[in-house]
């Protein structure tokens, strides 16, 4: 995350926001947000929400993720946010919404959900 330029935001139990400052390396040939840049703060959103509900000697590993990329990404960051919709004892749901801010505007540019195996540390 951090070779990105990612940051995380706002976390409490059962819900995490990670953001990603528009810059080159993220990227496509249209000067839009990659598509992998994007899925990638979604699945990191996604997995430490499922943390935030877990104990210290616990991690995650993602099992399935699909996202749907529903528009073009482009702003000066975009806000990945994971929440919790089922959290189990051993696998996790999660669904995934990524925003692209500019200035005080935010539009859904993705959204997906994703399970998480908790796996001991």
């Amino acid at each position: 995350m951090a070779h990105l330029g990612a940051r995380l935001g706002e976390v409490s139990p059962g819900e995490v926001h990670i953001h990603l400052p528009m810059s080159p390396s993220v990227t496509q040939q249209h000067g839009y947000f990659h598509g992998g840049a994007t899925t990638t703060i979604a699945d990191s959103a996604g997995g430490y929400a499922a943390l935030t509900l877990l104990d210290d000697a616990t991690e995650v590993l993602a099992v399935e993720l699909k996202v749907n990329l529903l528009a073009p990404a482009i702003g000066d960051e975009l806000e990945a946010v994971g929440t919790v919709l089922r959290s189990g004892r051993t696998l996790t749901v999660c669904r995934m919404d990524v925003f692209a801010r500019s200035g005080s505007e935010r539009k859904l540019v993705a959204a997906g959900q994703q399970t998480v195996i908790a796996v001991r540390a």
